[in-house]
């Protein structure tokens, strides 16, 4: 069934086919069509950050960047979901067309630019779903406004923190997405520990004041070298960060060459971006160990493919691109990992 939906869908174009998708689970979830569909959840579960995860299998940051469809989005079978990435002020991004499939590479390449509503707006949706009865865990990824120079990033950043502390269940700091200027440059020497450092002085504050502890993951580009992997954990751990989550999309287009869309800017997901980010992984694990847990995510079209990322060193695992070329019998066959 869902195939044929899909054919329907690829014919619209991808933003608009985006929304559409999202409004009708919006629809068969008021209905309560979505938890009849629901899988059963025969994972044993997983204890990551803390936190109680009821499976290993997340929905990725971006498909709900301002949190409207949290409870929709769950019904499909999520052990968790993370909402964003949202920034301190609303920004409607970059110019259109920003999103491309590439459906022979099973891929999308996208330049939104961090579009969204701003925090204050993702909050209350968040708030919203939890008045209207959802328990589930939610995550919050936060960046910063594009017109925010890279130098005064981390303020933005902290004020992402501290508006979404008292509503996750974890904040993302997203510091690899393509699509805005000079992002990347956060993940590394210096600015990656003051950064980092800053963070971790505010969670404690935070913590002080509300008397409970919100973990803080960092999540990275799958575009790195060897040394850079090694810079990366030695922050991490350095800095007593919670989980990293590995990775965004790929800015490399070797996997797409020659295909239609394939030379668009932007971020690319999907299978292309699977061996890399695997590979990531493990080179993360090798140095992180169980010290600073792994959320793997990147190319995940299969139960083998989440396993694969589980076998490299991830605790849990996170789909996005891979929901959107097999549908929601991908999160049923990953739940019972």
């Amino acid at each position: 069934m869902y195939k044929l939906l899909q054919k329907i869908l690829f014919l619209l174009p991808p933003e608009k086919a985006h929304h559409l998708s999202l409004g009708s689970l919006a629809k068969l979830d008021k209905l309560g069509l979505l938890k009849r569909l629901k899988p059963e959840n025969i994972s044993k579960g997983v204890e990551v950050m803390g936190i109680k995860f009821p499976n290993k299998i997340g929905l990725a940051a971006g498909l709900d960047k301002n949190g409207e469809y949290i409870q929709a989005l769950s019904n499909l079978g999520f052990g968790f979901i993370e909402i964003g990435t949202v920034t301190p002020r609303p920004q409607p991004g970059n110019d259109a067309p920003r999103l491309f499939r590439l459906p022979k590479a099973k891929a999308i390449i996208n330049r939104m630019g961090f579009n969204n509503e701003g925090i204050d707006y993702l909050l209350e949706c968040v708030y919203e779903a939890r008045e209207s009865g959802f328990k589930g865990i939610i995550g919050i990824n936060i960046g910063k406004n594009v017109d925010t120079a890279v130098k005064d990033a981390i303020e933005d950043y902290l004020i992402g923190l501290r508006k979404a502390y008292p509503h996750a269940d974890y904040i993302t700091i997203n510091i690899s997405s393509p699509n805005t200027p000079g992002l990347r440059t956060l993940q590394y020497g210096d600015e990656l520990n003051e950064l980092l450092s800053a963070l971790k002085a505010e969670q404690a504050k935070l913590m002080s004041f509300y008397k409970y502890y919100r973990p803080i993951a960092v999540k990275v580009a799958p575009d790195l070298e060897p040394v850079e992997i090694t810079g990366i954990a030695q922050a991490l751990l350095d800095n007593d960060i919670d989980a990293l989550i590995a990775t965004n999309t790929t800015i490399t287009r070797d996997a797409v060459k020659g295909l239609q869309y394939g030379n668009e800017a932007g971020g690319l997901s999907g299978e292309p971006v699977k061996t890399m980010s695997t590979e990531v992984i493990r080179r993360f694990h090798t140095h992180l160990k169980d010290r600073v847990p792994i959320i793997g995510v990147g190319g995940i079209a299969s139960a083998k493919d989440a396993q694969d990322k589980l076998d490299a060193g991830a605790s849990l695992v996170q789909v996005y691109t891979g929901l959107i070329y097999e549908g929601p019998t991908l999160i049923s066959e990953c739940v019972k990992l």
